[in-house]
């Protein structure tokens, strides 16, 4: 079993910039792939980025392509997701999910942090 705790939400100006954290507990984080997941007021969650259980794949929506950068500390059974210049349409609820299989559907995903909080204004 993997446990996520996400970290690193907040307030912020359209064109600034946040750190999210994802801290996991269990052995077995460092071999399943990692993905950032985001859901708006009323709408479905959305698949951000995700990377592989190595480090050495990464995969991101085209909305925060050259935004946003994923990484990952297997030794220290974090993830993170780096995210500049942030726009008033990224405000939501930011996830960090886990999964054995390697993809970008929600469905991919084994297990799932609490969410943090995410808003831009502009």
């Amino acid at each position: 079993q993997v446990q996520l705790v996400e970290s690193g939400g907040g307030l912020v100006q359209a064109g600034g910039s946040l750190r999210l954290s994802c801290a996991a507990s269990g052995r077995t984080f460092r071999f399943l792939a990692m993905g950032w997941f985001r859901q708006a007021l009323g709408k479905e969650r959305e698949f951000v980025a995700a990377i592989s259980w190595s480090g050495g794949s990464t995969n991101y929506a085209d909305s925060v392509k050259g935004r946003f950068t994923i990484s990952r500390d297997n030794a220290k059974n974090t993830g993170n997701l780096q995210m500049n210049s942030l726009k008033p349409e990224d405000t939501a609820v930011y996830y960090c999910a886990a999964a054995r299989a390697w993809g970008s559907r929600v469905d991919n995903y084994d297990f799932w942090g609490q969410g943090t909080q995410v808003t831009v204004s502009s």
